[in-house]
């Protein structure tokens, strides 16, 4: 797992605990819709989606939703398939929120998560580099 990418941002709040874990649940909760959406890409019919109040968002509603993740997993292996990243990245995320004394996301905290959300993909597989294999699919590599 390469946490680098938590070091470009300049934001103050992304230097935090509260604000890793935020982000980092967000790409978890974002990566997670998209292979949810599948081929059609509409992440807005997914359940995961459905249940996000995107902008109101507050600790405790983060926290549902990241406690519900293995339930997801577990329901949802077909479709999510990098269960055991997702796995990783999610007890990260839950990891730096557990360090954030129990601060409220807040404006700041909004922003992070749905940022995170948004780019899901492109943080994701920053976070785990892939590499082709032989076979030419994509083999996430944890580093």
């Amino acid at each position: 797992m390469q946490l680098a990418v938590l070091e470009r941002f300049n934001d103050p709040y992304m230097q935090t605990p509260m604000g890793k874990g935020v982000f980092l649940a967000g790409v978890t909760l974002g990566f997670m819709a998209d292979r949810l959406a599948g081929d059609e890409g509409d992440i807005a019919g997914t359940s995961i989606f459905k249940q996000i109040q995107f902008g109101r968002m507050d600790s405790n509603n983060l926290k549902r939703l990241l406690s519900r993740v293995p339930q997801w997993l577990k329901g949802y292996k077909e479709e999510l398939k990098y269960t055991g990243l997702i796995t990783a990245l999610t007890a990260c995320s839950q990891e730096y929120l557990l360090e954030s004394a129990g601060e409220e996301m807040g404006v700041n905290g909004n922003f992070a998560f749905t940022s995170g959300f948004i780019n899901a993909n492109k943080y994701f597989w920053g976070i785990f580099p892939s590499q082709k294999d032989s076979s030419n699919k994509v083999k996430p590599e944890i580093i």
